[in-house]
């Protein structure tokens, strides 16, 4: 073990006041070498922060200072643009309905988390567009988000050249979520009947892909199809939706949609409807994933949000907003680093 003992010159000039020399391998008053920063940064990437701390016998605030200054040197070299398709999101990252608003970068060739705002208002989404200026938010072509009328209504004022693509996610959970009411009360209603509970234990049966479903439960679904119910109609209503996205022209799309909210509204069965009447709303925004000739889509969006997710899990959770930023910034971000004569692995 080395330690280098240096006492940086000082110098109070009348014009131009204080100031102290630079040094190549330190950086302002941090106490840390550089190299050092990006040893402890590097590793924090790829273990939590108490397991980097444990392994080279350090602190944790050593780490996280580490990853700070990292994360500060590479959003303020970052280069934003140019931009085509991004992504936003909210996700829960406190108890208490604490929500962070995510927007992603979703190109083709770039895939990295922009920005991070804190709780999901509408002035809090209208920070990132004057973070990135309207220069750079008119040349955005495609915008994946879900239903939430404030982000439509900010992507519509702020990025009005952008095609807003549906979150394909959401509506298929909006339509399982209906789905599960419909099974849950038919459930309950049959017990209160006194006939049999056939729907007790069927909840995975209904919303599970087929491709995903054991083998007794393959068995479970075929028995339960026999049966004339609400839960069996509503399923075959959801199953029957998924050949819209089989499609590649916006016409034959918008056809089928049209056709199946109809049928859908004549069945009478209310969460089916509710469902309906929000595709229908909607409808222009759903086809856009269409008229995006299938290009971008929340897949990639719910992959990161995964990764956001296993970044805060890996550490149990972050208790301030802050150090939440920094590691999302670092493990996501992409950001650019300090170049070294050397690197420590």
């Amino acid at each position: 073990m080395v330690f280098l003992l240096y006492r940086m010159r000082r110098v109070d000039c009348r014009r131009c006041g204080v100031k102290v020399e630079q040094v190549p391998w330190g950086c302002g008053k941090h106490q840390m070498t550089t190299a050092y920063v990006l040893f402890l940064a590097h590793w924090a990437r790829k273990l939590s922060w108490k397991e980097t701390a444990l392994s080279f016998h350090t602190s944790w605030d050593k780490v996280c200072n580490a990853v700070e200054v990292v994360v500060q040197w590479g959003l303020a070299h970052r280069t934003l643009g140019p931009i085509t398709a991004i992504g936003v999101d909210e996700i829960q990252y406190s108890k208490g309905q604490k929500y962070l608003t995510l927007v992603y970068q979703i190109d083709a060739q770039c895939t990295r988390l922009l920005w991070i705002g804190k709780e999901r208002t509408v002035a809090t989404f209208e920070q990132f567009f004057d973070m990135i200026g309207d220069d750079l938010a008119g040349k955005i072509n495609f915008v994946c988000s879900d239903m939430w009328k404030p982000y439509l209504r900010v992507i519509r004022e702020r990025c009005s050249n952008a095609l807003n693509i549906l979150d394909r996610f959401h509506i298929v959970a909006k339509m399982n979520e209906a789905l599960d009411d419909v099974r849950a009360a038919e459930a309950r209603k049959l017990v209160q009947d006194g006939f049999e509970p056939v729907l007790k234990k069927t909840r995975w049966c209904v919303l599970k892909r087929k491709q995903n479903l054991t083998g007794n439960q393959r068995i479970r679904l075929r028995d339960l199809l026999h049966y004339n119910l609400q839960t069996v109609r509503a399923y075959l209503l959801k199953e029957q939706f998924q050949q819209v996205w089989g499609y590649d022209s916006p016409t034959w799309a918008g056809k089928f949609l049209d056709q199946w909210t109809a049928l859908v509204m004549r069945s009478r069965i209310e969460p089916m409807k509710k469902v309906a009447k929000t595709l229908r709303n909607h409808r222009e925004l759903i086809l856009n994933y269409f008229r995006a000739k299938k290009q971008f889509s929340s897949g990639v969006v719910e992959g990161l949000n995964n990764k956001v997710k296993d970044t805060m899990r890996k550490s149990y959770g972050f208790r301030t907003f802050r150090i939440t930023e920094i590691a999302l910034y670092h493990g996501l971000g992409k950001l650019p680093e300090p170049e070294l004569p050397h690197r420590f692995y």
